[in-house]
């Protein structure tokens, strides 16, 4: 089956990245949470490797090209740019080790019978930064944090939309009431989205606690000038078995790719995210610079055409569309080698993912003959007609989530589709009015890139119930599918322990959200972060972010 051979690849890719890593590692590592990230980083070549001594001192300054957050708490929206920065300062109740929970914040657990309790026991040694026990009460309050609707949560409340009450039984147990057995759970709480703050913090006026969220980890935040940078300074006193080694991180926003690359070649920075295809080429060829190459868990990158509004909600539209997108050129193209082509909806380090190429081979002549047989013909200037309307497609792309090579590679897909009919209108946004765009249905297809750890994902991003949005307005369910089927295998392997059993139900489900034109995969999501050779002993998270807790820099 494709699916055996899926998950002894990811196994054996997994198994590899950690071997690297391990190899690598000379330090002593801080925490529960690093203990796992260590072993499941993904390395590119020469990336977070040391042959030095650690020492102590010295500020790194990370320039990302991500959006800048707007709230510096992550339980508040919910995405990627947040997970980058509150790494550094909160932490979670579990981390994963070969993609399985481990004990973090929290030292074990048990779930009943019936899987419709979770107990958790935590740890009695960590305090918040400011001072506060981390304890039972502080971890209720977290997730009625996460859950209530003024809080507008997206990542998090739909991470945890299983339990309905979360109880302190002592100073150290929480237990967990859910609505049904979840077993995706445990992965959930691996992520940034639902981690632990200071619930003296939380008690402080939303937009106060979005300047300066407080966590149990490595950093600090002391400041933040809106539009230039966050600062953050080490905790003295961290709970982790190694202290953190940097006095504090500057943490820099420059959207601009070539600056903040030319920034790290002269040295004014020392890591940055964004790496676009033709830096991480020039990278490779010299010693100074190094890549880290931690792919995303989740979902691919892909397109979400919506079948919920305009022309695609004829089936036949969406697979003219999906016929007529030539990428595999303008992939290795732009790309120089550094993406690989996806035909699946899950990441290749997700060990569910399911692929079939031949449902997006590159055909015009199917695309046309689709076209035809659905009624559209061909106007005066190229583009399809049908009953006096436009095969018109607007396809919003957020201009923070989009490197630049995949800009371009939207712009060759653009041109593909005209020759068979379409007129695909791309609008370039930031990411606020991207999101606007998306919450007011103003899209045909969309690129909406989006990170939890476990085939959960799945669920998130195509039951049904997912069209309807989240606290914070967005619906992940971009694509708009909405077939019963569907929500039946999905919710059922959500509710399923077996692993192989799991595994069948997620690709049975698999199988039907490719088949049905409402998605088309192009590449497995890129997330590369270049560093200078005298920063060591970075590692990265459940979802692939770096941390700086056990860091150092030679100068």
């Amino acid at each position: 089956m494709i699916l055996d051979r899926v998950q002894k690849t990811a196994r054996a890719r997994r198994a590899s990245s950690r071997r690297t890593v391990l190899r690598s590692t000379t330090t002593a590592v801080a925490g529960a949470a690093a203990v796992l990230l260590a072993l499941t980083a993904c390395t590119g070549g020469g990336a977070a490797t040391s042959s030095s001594t650690p020492v102590s001192g010295g500020t790194l300054t990370y320039a990302s090209g991500d959006a800048e957050p707007t709230c510096l708490d992550p339980h508040v929206g919910g995405n990627y740019p947040q997970a980058l920065l509150s790494t550094q300062y909160i932490e979670e109740l579990t981390a994963l080790d070969d993609g399985k929970p481990v004990p973090a914040l929290a030292e074990s657990w048990t779930t009943s019978d019936d899987g419709k309790s979770l107990t958790f026991r935590l740890r009695d040694d960590v305090r918040f930064s400011d001072g506060t026990a981390f304890d039972a009460a502080a971890v209720v309050a977290n997730i009625e944090h996460v859950q209530d609707p003024a809080t507008a949560s997206s990542t998090g409340y739909l991470a945890l939309q299983s339990i309905t009450k979360a109880t302190a039984t002592d100073d150290h147990t929480v237990t967990l009431t859910l609505s049904r057995p979840d077993s995706a759970l445990l992965e959930s709480f691996s992520q940034p989205w639902v981690g632990m703050e200071s619930p003296k913090a939380l008690q402080r006026p939303q937009a106060e606690n979005c300047e300066s969220p407080v966590g149990t980890g490595p950093f600090t935040i002391t400041g933040w000038k809106h539009g230039d940078r966050v600062t953050l300074a080490k905790n003295d006193d961290y709970w982790g078995s190694t202290k953190p080694r940097l006095d504090g991180i500057t943490w820099r926003f420059l959207p601009d790719s070539t600056s903040r690359y030319a920034a790290l070649q002269s040295g004014q920075v020392d890591v940055i995210d964004n790496a676009q295809p033709d830096q991480l080429k020039a990278a490779s060829a010299k010693g100074a610079i190094r890549d880290l190459d931690a792919p995303r868990p989740g979902a691919s990158n892909r397109l979400e055409l919506n079948s919920g509004h305009g022309v695609f909600r004829d089936e036949a539209v969406r697979k003219a569309f999906i016929a007529g997108a030539e990428i595999d050129p303008g992939l290795q193209s732009l790309f120089l080698g550094t993406a690989k082509r996806s035909y699946s909806v899950l990441s290749s380090v997700e060990p569910f993912g399911y692929s079939d190429p031949s449902l997006f081979r590159y055909s015009p002549t199917k695309a046309k003959q689709l076209l035809d047989e659905a009624g559209w013909k061909v106007g005066s200037d190229g583009v399809r007609e049908k009953d006096g309307q436009r095969l018109t497609v607007t396809f919003p792309v957020s201009t923070n989530q989009s490197v630049p090579a995949e800009r371009s590679l939207f712009q060759q897909i653009q041109a593909s589709e005209k020759a068979v009919g379409f007129d695909v209108r791309l609008q370039e946004l930031d990411l606020s009015s991207w999101y606007a765009a998306l919450a007011k249905n103003e899209y045909d297809v969309v690129s909406a890139p989006y990170t939890k750890v476990g085939a959960d994902v799945l669920r998130i991003l195509y039951d049904s119930a997912s069209i309807e949005p989240a606290p914070s307005g967005y619906f992940a369910n971009l694509a708009q599918l909405d077939d019963p089927q569907v929500d039946r295998l999905l919710q059922q392997a959500a509710q399923t322990a077996d692993t192989a059993e799991r595994g069948k139900l997620y690709e049975q489900a698999q199988r039907l959200i490719l088949a049905s034109g409402t998605v088309l995969p192009l590449y497995d999501q890129q997330n590369h972060f270049l560093y200078r050779s005298s920063v060591h002993g970075i590692r990265t998270t459940a979802v692939s972010t770096p941390w700086f807790g056990t860091a150092w820099i030679d100068r």
